[in-house]
């Protein structure tokens, strides 16, 4: 087990619960930025560093999900990459992972999962939608409604019938789900999901990318999914990502989401960033930065 991964937040009566997948993976930062190499991280060591970049100037990333749980629902927000997959990138092939037992250890029984929130339909987002059972594909959390943004399924269904890898994995992680009928289209720009929870419509990486928001008692949150990868995109918002499948839409996404979040109240949690994984946009001069330590109120 990995539990020594596992990490909760308290937002008004809201719990939420991270669970690793995959921790402090060490990349290039042209991976995400084209062209960029370590020296992009030069201006903002100050607050990226030990966290987020390694001695060596590399970026530090992150598969996880998270379990929420409010006074009336359990959600998982996505669900990673799942094990037994065969997927485009040989690193995420047959994995065996701990998901489902930290999950487990966490308080969190599947069986009582009601919902389950896509930011996306990319494969490290819903690969434990399903879990392989005597050959076949399973719904994990079989009580639960797995809502599917309507914009977000039809790109991803198109690339499938094109032949883009990045539909490959929908016989596996999709579709079981729709043969059982859990699935439910929703349609952004917003969705609110209960009480506390609201999905926003963040386009860009995807067609149909949401942002989850959570708020309860005056205290509020939000989980990224992928609108950013990384905490230096904070800083430089503007730069296009290599990830985005429209990355002019992806830039105006993340700039208006920085500038809208960036006043220090608001809990931002990064769906790929490194341990601590959450913390607050505040101004930085003509840009802004990412502190893992709540500013003081004024």
């Amino acid at each position: 087990m990995a539990l020594e991964n596992v990490k909760h937040w308290e937002i008004g009566d809201v719990r939420i619960t991270r669970i690793v997948e995959v921790a402090a993976y060490a990349a290039d930062i042209g991976m995400l930025l084209k062209d960029a190499g370590p020296e992009i991280f030069e201006p903002y060591l100050d607050w990226l560093k030990p966290n987020f970049v390694t001695e060596d100037g590399l970026m530090l990333m992150q598969w996880q999900a998270f379990a929420v749980q409010t006074p009336s629902r359990t959600l998982m927000i996505d669900t990673c990459i799942g094990n037994d997959r065969k997927l485009h990138f040989d690193i995420f092939n047959d994995m065996q992972t701990s998901f489902l037992e930290d999950l487990q250890a966490s308080g969190i029984d599947p069986l009582k999962v009601d919902t389950v929130c896509c930011t996306h339909l990319h494969y490290d987002h819903v690969g434990w939608n399903t879990k392989l059972v005597d050959g076949a594909w399973m719904p994990t959390f079989p009580n639960a409604r797995y809502l599917f943004d309507t914009t977000e399924y039809q790109e991803i269904r198109h690339l499938e019938e094109i032949g883009d890898w990045h539909g490959s994995h929908l016989p596996d992680a999709i579709d079981p789900i729709m043969a059982a009928g859990l699935h439910e289209f929703i349609s952004a720009p917003g969705y609110q999901v209960c009480d506390e929870i609201r999905m926003e419509h963040t386009p860009g990486h995807t067609a149909g990318h949401c942002a989850i928001h959570i708020e309860s008692r005056g205290e509020r949150a939000v989980i990224t999914g992928d609108l950013l990868h990384h905490p230096i995109q904070f800083a430089i918002p503007a730069r296009h990502g290599s990830f985005d499948h429209d990355p002019v839409k992806g830039a105006q996404t993340r700039q208006k989401f920085v500038s809208e979040n960036a006043d220090g109240t608001i809990m931002v949690i990064g769906s790929h960033f490194s341990d601590p994984s959450a913390g607050w946009i505040i101004p930085d001069g003509d840009a802004w930065r990412f502190v893992t330590e709540r500013p003081n109120a004024d």
